[in-house]
């Protein structure tokens, strides 16, 4: 996590505003470097702790995220979901790592939510990553909401694109060959169906599309288990 922890660190100490916060960042680096349980409890109380700053919540959820420690998991999903997209990166950087059964999940629920399309590239990058049973109909779901006129989110749909194309998953045939009629997803999908198999000039062709229409079908993602407007 070396070199993501030192973007984290290098851009927190930006938003240090006293000296007080400077000695709590300080303290925050030196529980990283020692690495230790008792450092690790410190790190997990300060998760739950009152009026501490987000940044503060923040370094400790990436650091016991990237350890593996589970107590990181709720307040990594919040910043996964938040309006700063440098913090849901960091987020789904530390998630990937956490190795949490419930991360899939809740990356699905959000990748999903209409009301937080805003905010969704990194959930679906994160269950991209992730391969998980969630994965594929997650994205397919939301790509399929997301082909609409005009639609500014289309960052979202983008990135919706070429994790079905890396998870290689038959069952994204038809949302991936509705993509191609989108001039910005268009060369994206073309890729992703090139990937399972499926040339786009055929995926509308009889036995060229969705599995059950005469194309064989994966049994599911291999591996198992903010966006703006432009």
């Amino acid at each position: 996590m070396e070199e993501e922890f030192h973007e984290l660190t290098d851009r927190v100490r930006a938003e240090l505003r006293s000296p007080q916060d400077l000695v709590a960042y300080e303290r925050l680096l030196g529980l990283a470097r020692k690495n230790t349980p008792a450092g690790r409890e410190e790190l997990a109380r300060m998760l739950v702790a009152v009026e501490r700053p987000l940044w503060a919540r923040e370094i400790a959820a990436f650091i016991l995220g990237c350890a593996g420690d589970k107590r990181a998991f709720e307040t990594l999903v919040l910043l996964l979901n938040y309006r700063e997209p440098v913090r849901c990166a960091t987020a789904a950087h530390a998630l990937g790592k956490l190795g949490d059964p419930r991360t899939a999940r809740a990356a699905a629920a959000l990748a999903t939510n209409p009301l937080r399309t805003a905010y969704a590239l990194h959930p679906v990058r994160l269950l991209a990553e992730l391969r998980a049973p969630q994965s594929v109909p997650a994205l397919i779901a939301t790509l399929e909401r997301l082909l609409t006129p005009h639609n500014p989110y289309w960052r979202v749909a983008l990135a919706c694109v070429e994790g079905l194309g890396a998870l290689g998953d038959r069952r994204a045939v038809p949302a991936l060959t509705a993509a191609t009629a989108h001039p910005r997803l268009a060369a994206a999908a073309a890729a992703s169906l090139a990937r399972l198999g499926v040339h786009e000039d055929a995926a509308g062709a009889p036995g060229g599309g969705a599995p059950g229409e005469g194309a064989p079908a994966d049994a599911g993602p291999r591996g198992g288990t903010s966006a703006d407007a432009p």
